[in-house]
């Protein structure tokens, strides 16, 4: 029994250790001294404003981890975004309004994902190699297509996806992100499909 017992108590002592767990004390510990240092630290509306600073970065980050969990690796994102973003801005200059915007775009992602899968699924090229090829394929067709110019003639409805509040200090893109980690965490952890990605 005292044997069980100092086996339990070290493995509480290691749990402490994890790193997850040291960096959540970290986060605490910033966070009590950067309101000692100020006073408007944790106003709410300083921290909502911090959330425009990482919302887009995580919400790209969901499905990477996805791809990370089952061994895989996609470094064409930025480019797949420079593309999505050539796409929208050039349907934006002939008019296009907002739902049709966030559809080009998710139309441009999700075909090219989908080549990307192809090459790796069908091809059964490594998915570094893959990506690298699509990286400077969809890099160089969004520079192909847009050269010097700048597109930047979008609707004002469209900016309030970047800059809108959901409801008081919440922006769209911080609620948007909740939504969507709570969906893939439940995809992951509570279906036949998350549990093959594991």
């Amino acid at each position: 029994q005292a044997l069980h017992s100092r086996g339990s108590h070290r493995m509480k002592f290691e749990r402490w250790l994890r790193w997850e767990t040291m960096l959540g004390f970290v986060l605490i510990a910033e966070f009590v001294f950067f309101a000692s240092v100020s006073p408007y630290f944790l106003d709410v509306w300083t921290l909502s404003d911090a959330s425009f600073n990482f919302t887009e970065r995580a919400i790209v980050a969901l499905p990477l981890a996805l791809l990370i969990i089952a061994g895989e690796i996609d470094i064409s994102v930025a480019a797949i975004i420079a593309l999505a973003s050539v796409a929208m801005g050039l349907a934006a200059a002939h008019g296009v309004d907002t739902p049709g915007l966030v559809a080009i775009g998710l139309g441009t992602g999700l075909a090219a994902g989908a080549i990307n899968g192809a090459l790796v699924t069908i091809g059964r090229v490594p998915s570094i190699v893959a990506t690298i090829g699509t990286m400077t394929l969809f890099r160089g067709a969004a520079y192909a297509v847009l050269g010097d110019r700048v597109l930047k003639e979008y609707p004002a409805s469209f900016a309030t996806f970047g800059q809108g509040y959901a409801a008081g200090p919440i922006s769209i893109e911080l609620a948007l992100f909740v939504v969507l980690a709570v969906v893939f965490g439940l995809l992951l952890h509570f279906t036949r499909w998350g549990r093959a990605i594991y």
